[in-house]
C-alpha cells in the first residue's frame, strides 16, 4: 500500500514517527509534514507566499519532506508535485490532544483528511488524548490495522474517517464505536490583559466540551474509553434546510426590472 504520511504538530512530531515506524516495514510510506506546528489552523491553504519542500533527514535516516505551510498544503504538494502517483491512502496524525465535536472545524489533522477526500483518496485523521500523551505507539497499532480494513473495505467520494484514540494501552480500552460528530454550543473566553506599553491584547481560550450520556456521540464515546471512529462527509450542504427553504419567500425584488417586461 502507497501511504502519505501527514500531521499539524510538524514534522518532528512523536505521534507522526510513531504510525511511520509501525506502517514502513510493511507498507510504503512518504512523510510531507509541516516544517513547524499548525494546530488549529482548520483547512488553511497558501495562496499568497512561495510554498517549499524541503527534504531533511530524520527517524535514522529515512527522508521527509517538511513544508512551509498547512496541512491541506502538504496534502496538494504531494499529491502534484512530491509523489509519482496518488496514494492508497492518507493519514493524518498522530495528533496530541483528541479533535471531537466542534473541534473537527479547527483542526489541521482533520483538514488533511478531508483534503485527500476532496483528491479521491482514502482519509483518515488520528488523535489521542492529550495533551501529555504515553501511548503513541498502541495508537499507531491501530491505525495500521484500521488502515488495511479501510483500504479493503473503501470510501465512498468525499468522506473520510476521524479517529479519536483513548490514551491508554490497547489492552485497556473499552472497544470501538462508531459515532456521530457532536455539534454543542462551545464555552469560550477571551482574556483580555496589558502589555509593559499598556496596550491591550488577548489570549483566546476554551473550556472543556461537555458531551452528555448519548453512546453515539465522538466525545462521549472518547470519555468512556472506546476507540471513536465518525465517517465525515466533505459535503457541508443542510439537506433538510435544502427543501424546506424552497418554500420560503425569498427574493421578491430579484430579477423586478425581467418581470415587468415580461408584463
Amino acid at each position: 500500500m502507497n501511504i502519505l504520511l501527514t500531521n499539524d504538530d510538524g514534522i518532528h512530531a512523536q505521534g507522526l514517527w510513531a504510525v511511520y515506524n509501525r506502517l514502513a516495514g510493511t507498507h510504503h510510506v512518504v512523510v510531507v509534514a509541516p516544517d513547524r506546528e499548525r494546530s488549529a489552523i482548520g483547512h488553511a491553504i497558501t495562496l499568497h507566499q512561495p510554498l517549499r519542500a524541503t527534504r531533511i533527514s530524520l527517524n535514522g535516516g529515512y527522508s521527509g519532506y517538511a513544508v512551509n505551510g498547512t496541512p491541506a498544503d502538504c496534502i496538494k504538494l504531494g499529491f502534484s508535485e512530491i509523489l509519482s502517483k496518488k496514494p492508497d491512502v492518507v493519514i493524518a496524525g498522530v495528533n496530541a490532544g483528541a479533535n471531537v465535536g466542534a473541534n473537527l472545524n479547527y483542526s489541521g489533522t482533520v483538514a488533511a483528511a478531508k483534503e485527500a477526500a476532496l483528491g479521491g483518496t482514502i482519509g483518515i485523521a488520528v488523535s489521542i488524548e492529550g495533551p501529555e500523551v504515553d501511548y503513541y505507539d498502541d495508537a499507531a497499532s491501530f491505525i495500521a490495522e484500521l488502515c488495511e480494513t479501510v483500504y479493503e473495505k473503501g470510501l465512498p467520494f468525499g468522506t473520510f474517517l476521524n479517529v479519536n484514540i483513548p490514551n491508554r494501552p490497547l489492552k485497556d480500552i473499552a472497544g470501538v464505536r462508531i459515532s456521530r460528530q457532536a455539534v454543542e454550543v462551545l464555552s469560550e473566553y477571551i482574556e483580555k490583559r496589558k502589555d509593559p506599553r499598556n496596550l491591550t491584547y488577548f489570549w483566546q481560550g476554551r473550556d472543556m466540551q461537555s458531551f452528555g450520556a448519548d453512546p453515539r456521540i465522538d466525545g462521549a464515546v472518547l470519555k468512556e474509553h472506546f476507540i471513536s471512529i465518525t465517517p465525515v462527509k466533505c459535503d457541508m450542504t443542510d439537506y433538510h434546510m435544502l427543501e424546506d427553504m424552497q418554500d420560503w419567500d425569498i427574493g421578491k425584488t430579484v430579477g423586478s426590472s425581467r418581470k415587468d417586461k415580461e408584463k
